[in-house]
């Protein structure tokens, strides 16, 4: 786990992104989903772990249902404070567009030993955010991305009390941090609105009627943070 990469990609004399170090751990794992605008819409999702925030982009963002399996892409480890960045990333700079903390908080781990899951492919976690809650699980597949060197995943949600048919995307779009839509972060921010808008749920979109899952019970192990 190392920044190298992550520094390597930016210029941080042009992008308001932090340059950030490798963090010692203390006190809870932070969690974080940022709704990003670029290219195309993603939502990158961040798991604390040694010191850096693990990073996994989601085309689609995540779902509630238990049925649905997100493919999550592995990107580069991002240092912590990067969980905090919300405004834009000036066009022709690497992810040029508009960031969203899209739900932040915390998360736990439901296996012993996080790293051996990591590598067998396998992490089962617990979220504590203020949208994504509950019992999850990150499972990488045999296919890559970027010319094999990354791994792909899916994101699943696991069967229990958080578990619905909602579209958590498009019926809380807003930001987690500010209440901010990505066309007002991107009007705060001297961005492209129009191109941050387009990332935004239309007005009159269908609001589906939330079906819940059957609850399933999860125990959690307690982990100590290396």
């Amino acid at each position: 786990m190392s920044l190298k990469e992550y520094k390597k990609k930016r210029d941080f004399k042009v992008t308001p992104e932090p340059a950030g170090d490798e963090a010692a751990g203390h006190g809870d794992l932070s969690y974080v989903v940022q709704k990003h605008q670029a290219s195309h819409l993603h939502y990158d999702f961040r798991l604390e772990w040694n010191g850096v925030l693990l990073s996994w982009a989601v085309p689609k963002g995540p779902s509630l249902d238990p049925s649905v399996k997100r493919l999550a892409m592995q990107v580069e480890d991002h240092p912590v404070e990067y969980g905090g960045f919300e405004g834009t990333i000036p066009e022709g700079e690497y992810g040029g567009g508009t960031v969203m903390v899209w739900d932040r908080g915390t998360w736990t781990p439901e296996v012993t030993d996080v790293d051996a899951a990591l590598r067998k492919g396998d992490l089962k976690f617990t979220l504590h955010g203020a949208k994504l809650k509950g019992s999850w699980v990150l499972v990488r597949t045999r296919g890559s991305f970027g010319g094999g060197k990354r791994a792909s995943w899916l994101l699943i949600k696991h069967r229990d009390r958080f578990a619905s048919a909602e579209d958590v995307t498009v019926e809380k779009p807003r930001s987690a941090a500010t209440r901010r839509l990505l066309a007002d972060i991107a009007r705060a921010g001297g961005g492209n609105i129009a191109k941050a808008a387009a990332g935004d749920p239309p007005l009159n979109a269908p609001v589906s009627k939330p079906r819940k899952a059957a609850p399933a019970v999860v125990a959690r192990k307690r982990i100590r943070r290396k």
